[in-house]
């Protein structure tokens, strides 16, 4: 057999090789069918070779695929950065700045907030606060902002020190409280980190409204990120809103932050832009914020070869039109309660599940190895590992997530089929993971 060149995740594991989709389906070259029950990294969200957003693509291709942004706009971008404004419905307008990845656009909103205040005079104000267990991207600037320790580790020597507050983990609350009796410490936090840094250096909070690869879905209480907003407002720095994962639709709301009815000053978006079909993501930003630019220096330092293309850009339009046109914003929040229930009947029978949180179609489920205690398993056991395996053995696709009191010593995984499921394919679902716990937790018990 001829060795591989392409680089992968883990050099000793195991990938089958990948040769069409179909739905909410994948098949690989022996022909053994998937469900595809993760969207991939949370992105398909209108599952695989979707007929109307093929065709906008071919369309789109005969005219036009690439333009550089120093040289030419195009229709799809503006028309793009129109509808993305309309989606977030708020008071003010907001701004696009289109780049290729979450990544990218977390690290583009870092920037745009640090010029927002260099605008104004007061250069003092750089640096972004963050949370422990979070993820909001790989590169430099954006894992400075994330508190995702195991991703951080290697480069630890060129990060800055961002996270600063606890995550609002419920389950495993870090100051040994329970809601609503903790009066949300965990949102009070905020405030003596701002005091500790000192208001005049703090640009920015960054926040995923619901936490997901380095903690399974956390999500914060009631009332939460209006005091969060609250506190932002009253020291007078931006509220940076990581919706890769939870934006356009997948929680059963467009924006995450609608569930507590919250509009953040910068928004980035990525993953659900496009349901995987071309890379796009982006960064919006509020009239606030960008007026003191465009009044300013007038450009935003930052940018990319690919941003705002329109082969993307017409992708990710065609894509918000179909979400729309099947109102699946809606079909998400119904599926959603259906899968949450059915994953939480199983709870009974299989100890190994801890904790199921999550909204829409994102669901996470952490497992432990003392239901009572909350003890998480031996990290030797590598059980997100075996389960993720195990699944995928039985033509089940998961998403491997952190979880435990630090984001270090648990597991978890996230449950997130594309938008277009159905109630067939959620028993389908459900069945094929009960297969996956029934076996895992036998081979647990073979191993005590």
């Amino acid at each position: 057999m001829t060795r591989s060149l392409l680089i992968k995740p883990n050099m000793d594991d195991f990938y089958p090789k990948a040769v069409r989709g179909s739905g909410i389906y994948l098949f690989d070259d022996s022909g053994k069918q998937y469900l595809d029950g993760s969207s991939g990294a949370v992105t398909a969200s209108l599952g695989h070779t979707v007929p109307e957003i093929i065709e906008a693509m071919h369309e789109q291709s005969k005219k036009l695929s690439f333009v550089y942004r120093s040289q030419f706009t195009s229709d799809p971008a503006e028309k793009l950065a129109e509808k993305l404004n309309q989606l977030v419905n708020a008071e003010t307008d907001y701004w696009s700045f289109f780049v290729n990845s979450g990544s990218e656009a977390t690290e583009t909103a870092l920037k745009i907030a640090i010029q927002y205040w260099q605008e104004r005079g007061q250069d003092k104000k750089n640096k972004i606060l963050s949370r422990w267990i979070s993820y909001h991207g790989i590169t430099i600037g954006a894992l400075s902002m994330s508190g995702h320790v195991k991703r951080r580790e290697r480069f630890v020597p060129l990060l800055e020190n961002y996270p600063s507050i606890s995550a609002p983990y419920c389950y495993r609350c870090p100051f040994n409280l329970e809601y609503p009796d903790c009066q949300l410490f965990c949102a009070s936090e905020l405030e003596t980190a701002i005091q500790r840094v000192g208001v005049d250096h703090v640009a920015a909070f960054i926040a995923e409204p619901m936490i997901g690869a380095a903690g399974g879905v956390i999500v914060p209480p009631k009332g939460y990120y209006e005091q969060i907003k609250e506190i932002c407002d009253r020291y007078d720095i931006l509220f940076i809103a990581d919706e890769v994962m939870t934006g356009i639709g997948r929680t059963g709301k467009m924006f995450g932050l609608d569930h507590w009815n919250v509009k953040a000053d910068i928004i980035a978006l990525g993953k659900g832009m496009s349901a995987g079909y071309s890379p796009i993501a982006a960064a919006l930003a509020n009239e606030k914020v960008m007026m003191s630019i465009v009044d300013g220096s007038k450009s935003i330092m930052s940018g990319h070869t690919y941003s705002a293309n329109p082969q993307s850009a017409a992708v990710a339009l065609a894509v918000i039109d179909y979400i729309e046109k099947n109102q699946l914003v809606d079909r998400v929040k119904e599926s959603g309660t259906v899968l949450f229930q059915k994953l939480a009947n199983l709870k009974n029978n299989y100890p190994i599940i801890g904790n199921i949180r999550g909204k829409g179609l994102m669901i996470g489920i952490e497992f432990v190895a003392d239901l009572k205690k909350k003890i998480p398993f031996n990290k030797a056991k590598t059980l997100t590992k075996l389960i993720v395996e195990t699944a995928r053995n039985k033509g089940l696709l998961l998403y491997p997530a952190s979880a435990g009191k630090d984001g270090i010593d648990g597991d978890a995984i996230i449950i997130s089929p594309p938008f277009t499921i159905t109630k067939e394919e959620i028993d389908l679902l459900v069945t094929l993971f009960e297969e996956t716990l029934r076996d895992v937790q036998a081979r647990l018990e073979e191993n005590i």
